[in-house]
Order: C-alpha cells, then structure tokens, then sequence
C-alpha cells in the first residue's frame, strides 16, 4: 500500500462493490429496507457493501471474523460512518448497539467482529455506543447453509436486553456484519422494541 493508505488500497477500495443503501433513505427504494416489511418495524437499513461469494468483500470479512483483523472492522466502520454523517444520519439515532456474539464464542475468537465495525460508526458520528445493551443467551449453531425460516428459528429466543434503561425511549442504530435473510437483525429488534426502544434501524458491513 501506499504512504498513507491504512487496510484496504486505494486500487480495491475503488473496485468494492458500495451499495449506497443510504441514498435511498427510508423510502419503499431501498431493498434492504423491504426485508423486514411484515416482519418487525425498521426506520432506516443500510449495507456498506454488497458480499459476493469469492469476490473481496467475502475475503475482507474472512480476515474480519477468522484472522483476527479487528482494526480492520473499526476502519470499516469510520469509513461507512464518515459517510453516514455526510448525509446527515447521526441525528437520526441515539446510541449504536452491535449484535453480541455468546460468551464462549466471543472467549473463542477474542472480539466480536460486529462490535469493531460498530466502534467504528459510533466514533466517525459521534454517538453514544453500548456494546452490552442487547446478551445472547444461547451459543446457537451457525448460520451459514440455512433457510430463512431455519434461521429464525436459530435466533428467535436467543437475544434479551440485559440493560434496559440504555434503549428505553431511544432510537437505537442495531449494528451486525453481514445480513443475509435479516432473521439475526430481526430477532435483536424484536427484543430492543419490547424493551422499550423508540424506534429501530439497521446497519451492516455487507449484505448478500
């Protein structure tokens, strides 16, 4: 890389395939968005970038979760989150709460790959962050090969909020690495509404 170039060149950051969900705002345009209609109320939903099997986003998030790169996850998240703020979203949000990962999993890999990439968005907008506001009490098996409703089911009672007062009446921006079916992001929300959250919107590294 060259002088001043931090993770990612300048050559593949051109060639990342960028969704810019977050142009399309919290309009009926953005895709990402229609995956909770009829499902679980969503204010805004947004994506970093597209994953593609095999292509650099896949290998980026592999280096993420398996190669132990979590700096590599906070500059992700800066960079989406100088984004963001450009358009003017941090107002939009209260406080930034990453998916947690179970407490052997997270024994087992050292960090959670999600909340790096959340660190990242709350510094670059300057809002509040809450990496213990939403537990997963149950290692679930992974999700990779299973169907929507396989998915779900994986989750359904997996999340609770441990701290209440962290989300009661606040518009929380709910943080994960990748979203496939949405049902990981969906089961979180359920659980921070019922908690008492004003409102709930998504955000991901990618999304397949």
């Amino acid at each position: 890389m060259a002088r001043g170039e931090k993770y990612i060149c300048t050559k593949c950051s051109v060639k990342l395939p960028y969704t810019d969900s977050h142009v399309y705002g919290a309009t009926e345009l953005n895709p990402l968005q229609r995956r909770f209609w009829g499902k679980v109320p969503v204010r805004f939903a947004f994506s970093y970038l597209h994953f593609m099997p095999k292509g650099r986003v896949q290998r980026l998030l592999h280096k993420l979760k398996y190669r132990g790169a979590k700096e590599l996850g906070e500059h992700l998240g800066q960079r989406y989150g100088s984004l963001l703020s450009d358009h003017y979203y941090p107002e939009q949000f209260d406080v930034v709460v990453p998916v947690p990962l179970h407490k052997y999993k997270l024994r087992r890999r050292g960090y959670n790959q999600a909340e790096s990439f959340s660190t990242g968005l709350a510094q670059a907008m300057q809002l509040p962050h809450n990496a213990r506001a939403l537990l997963r009490t149950i290692d679930t098996s992974t999700q990779t090969r299973k169907n929507r409703l396989d998915r779900w089911q994986n989750v359904e009672q997996v999340f609770q909020v441990q701290q209440p007062q962290v989300v009661q009446g606040k518009r929380v921006l709910l943080v994960d690495d990748v979203m496939t079916t949405g049902a990981t992001l969906e089961a979180c929300a359920v659980a921070l509404l019922e908690a008492g959250a004003a409102e709930v919107s998504v955000v991901t590294i990618a999304a397949a």
